[in-house]
């Protein structure tokens, strides 16, 4: 276990851990073992992912501890399982795809909670191991096309002798190629049950998104005794009286939307609740926040219904008590805060101001892990529209797009973001860089502007040094104080 400390080390700690575990594993490699350490190869690698290890938990069923048997990698943090199935993702062609697909398949399928960015990394190790190996699983091939089978180069060599395979290894050739030391993945039913993994994390995604998601062109029929009873409500929570009468009317809320019968969103949409002061908005979402609710579907219909509308068109600094209670309930529903409030915020029609700006950023520092942020800006910069759903009312669909608009808030927002230390990915950074290709004219005297370039080339060094001279051209569009300094910098690269 020692001699792996520091690969794991680096998935804990760098910024660009995909790259920095590769140049380890090259370097370290070792295809003998010692009394006091264990063979460096990529086999035994995923052979510590997928040791057992037995950990204690707490059974609420019993309020007793137990014993569970999990995987290694699955008591490992959860941004440290995601980086390292994504590194397994950069680097598959170095792994056997067999066992990929197993380590894959036991992570989605091993039974437990998974953390939504650990299912998501190891369903797209799934999908590139059986893009990859496709053909070969379907025809199933004989076990010498495996991976650990000998190249063709090799097996001209073992053919032309009768006994040894190398004269200096006391190896025969049958033991060399002995097919009962592999086992291949010609399972007829591996197709099938691959096919189905994948399939239904996909699938399971997409319902979770879509089950909230509302369907803008649609008239929804609702009974009329509930339609009044959300006019009815509407006039009594706008008439603020005590936070306990408060409380009472958002349970009256949950019943409505819920225990009868309504369509939730129509509900909403009826009863308005995001024309309350921010005082009642408060009291609705701390009482929200108390409930042991659906992970998804609720939590983002009260964030779109009551904080989002607010947020949307805010043009000054956010109330306190508005902005504390928004703060602890996004950090019990970090799902839903992605896509009923971040990313509509973000996609505003008319771009993010300073306002909005400060809101988001408290967010991603204090609900969102840096990890998760990470993830959450390359679905933003670089997803495309399925990636981008979001989640509202639709009458407040006109006041979002589907694209970023680039406004200064924005490339402060991002700065923030950096500054953070949220380790950005290359291909975020690719198109962060495109855009300020395009903007640095529109952009040329904003101090904000230089502001956010000057932070990217200082802490995203590593990943701009290819695109040294195009960022040397654009920031010579600019005039701002800190041009010579971002052009000292790019003369470091």
């Amino acid at each position: 276990m020692e001699s792996w400390v520091p690969l794991l080390d680096i998935f804990l700690n760098h910024p660009t851990p995909e790259t920095e575990a590769s140049l380890w594993l090259q370097q370290s490699f070792t295809a003998t073992s010692s009394s006091s350490s264990i063979p460096i190869t990529t086999a035994s690698f995923i052979g510590l992912l997928a040791k057992p290890c037995n950990v204690t938990v707490d059974d609420s069923s019993s309020s007793s501890l137990t014993t569970k048997t999990v995987m290694f990698i699955r008591t490992l943090p959860d941004f440290v399982q995601s980086r390292i199935l994504s590194f397994l993702v950069f680097e598959k062609k170095r792994f056997c795809a067999r066992d990929l697909c197993g380590l894959a398949r036991d992570v989605l399928g091993g039974g437990g909670e998974v953390d939504f960015w650990v299912k998501r990394a190891a369903c797209n190790l799934l999908d590139a191991v059986s893009e990859s190996n496709h053909d070969r699983i379907s025809e199933k091939q004989e076990v010498d096309e495996e991976f650990e089978s000998l190249p063709g180069w090799l097996k001209d060599s073992v053919s032309s002798h009768s006994d040894l395979f190398l004269p200096w290894l006391p190896i025969s050739r049958d033991e060399l190629n002995s097919k009962n030391a592999f086992v291949a993945c010609e399972n007829e039913n591996d197709d099938d049950s691959l096919s189905e993994v994948g399939e239904s994390i996909e699938k399971e995604f997409n319902e979770v998104v879509d089950e909230t998601e509302v369907d803008f062109g649609r008239n929804v029929h609702i009974e009329r005794e509930i339609e009044d009873m959300a006019v009815s409500l509407r006039a009594r929570i706008m008439n603020f009286e005590s936070s306990f009468k408060t409380a009472g009317l958002a349970n009256e809320m949950r019943q409505l939307c819920s225990e009868k019968g309504g369509d939730s969103f129509t509900v909403l949409g009826l009863i308005e609740p995001w024309k309350t002061d921010d005082e009642t908005a408060s009291v609705l979402i701390t009482h929200f926040s108390n409930a042991s609710e659906d992970e998804l579907a609720w939590p983002s219909q009260i964030l779109c219904s009551v904080v989002l509308p607010k947020l949307l068109v805010l043009e000054e600094p956010a109330s306190r008590v508005l902005v504390s209670a928004t703060m602890e309930y996004c950090k019990i529903h970090q799902k839903a805060t992605v896509y009923a409030l971040l990313l509509p915020l973000i996609l505003r029609r008319e771009g993010i101001n300073n306002p909005i700006c400060d809101v988001i950023t408290r967010i991603l520092r204090e609900c969102l892990h840096p990890a998760h942020v990470s993830a959450f800006c390359q679905k933003l910069l670089c997803g495309g529209e399925d990636e981008k759903r979001f989640i509202c009312l639709p009458c407040h669909q006109s006041l979002i797009c589907n694209e970023l608009v680039w406004t200064e808030s924005l490339f402060t927002l991002f700065q923030n973001i950096v500054n953070h230390n949220v380790h950005l990915t290359l291909d975020s950074v690719n198109h962060i860089v495109y855009q300020v290709e395009k903007l640095a004219e529109r952009f040329s005297k904003s101090l904000k502007f230089g502001n956010f370039l000057l932070c990217l080339v200082t802490k995203c060094a590593p990943l701009l040094k290819s695109h040294k001279l195009l960022l040397i051209q654009t920031v010579g569009h600019t005039n701002t104080i800190v041009t010579k300094s971002i052009l000292s910098k790019l003369a470091t690269f």
